[in-house]
């Protein structure tokens, strides 16, 4: 029998945390031992209850997943972090990797890649999502903490204006290129359903109706 890695989860949404416990606990060597709704409530039970992973999203109250993290690196415990969030920007990456979490994965993984980045992670590895850009994970690992310390104060740039994701940067350029959300599914290889959220978050975050409206308010800011 394997040995049983035990998870703590911490999301500030009961939601997404049921259904990564109802994931999870479809293997037989994993088990939720705890859920926290916070960074801080995460740290307490941790130190409570001495998990082997925690795996935590990054925009929670009170606390946030990063400096979480950072505190529990900080404080030498022998846990192990996996970061789980939707966001895909640079700087929520690379300030994950410099806070010590062991992993990062976007909340759209499949099952297959969730349970395989426990498991590296469990046996001493690191993972980072397919998502993530493998040349930079590489830089950060080589040491190249300077870009680290760029990023702390983000940059203006028309994606931090509207607070866009690189994977929503890519779907409004594949909208806007006249593909329909079937075709970008494929391309970005993707379920359908995935696509359609990230088109709803952009067009939400970028305060438009319509195609017409999304063309002309990119263009504006030199989003494409």
């Amino acid at each position: 029998m394997s040995e049983i890695t035990r998870i703590v989860l911490a999301d500030d949404h009961a939601l997404v945390r049921d259904g990564i416990r109802s994931l999870l606990e479809t293997e037989s060597d994993l088990q939720v031992i705890g859920e926290a709704s916070n960074g801080k409530e995460a740290i307490d039970l941790v130190g409570e209850v001495n998990p082997d992973i925690l795996i935590i999203d990054i925009r929670m109250p009170v606390m946030n997943g990063i400096d979480a993290v950072a505190e529990l690196t900080q404080s030498k415990s022998s846990v192990k972090t996996i970061i789980l969030s939707m966001h895909d920007s640079e700087e929520y990456i690379l300030k994950s990797i410099s806070s010590g979490a062991n992993g990062y994965l976007l909340k759209d993984t499949d099952k297959s890649e969730f349970i395989k980045a426990i498991h590296t992670v469990r046996e001493g590895g690191k993972y980072f999502s397919g998502d993530i850009s493998n040349v930079l994970v590489n830089n950060l690992l080589g040491g190249k903490n300077e870009i680290i310390k760029k990023e702390e104060t983000p940059k203006k740039t028309a994606e931090n204006v509207f607070d866009l994701t690189n994977k929503e940067l890519k779907v409004l350029e594949l909208v806007l290129s006249g593909l329909t959300n079937q075709q970008i599914s494929e391309k970005l290889q993707n379920s359908k359903r995935t696509i359609e959220t990230h088109r709803f978050n952009l067009m939400r975050k970028m305060d438009v109706k319509n195609l017409i409206d999304l063309s002309k308010k990119s263009q504006k800011y030199n989003l494409i």
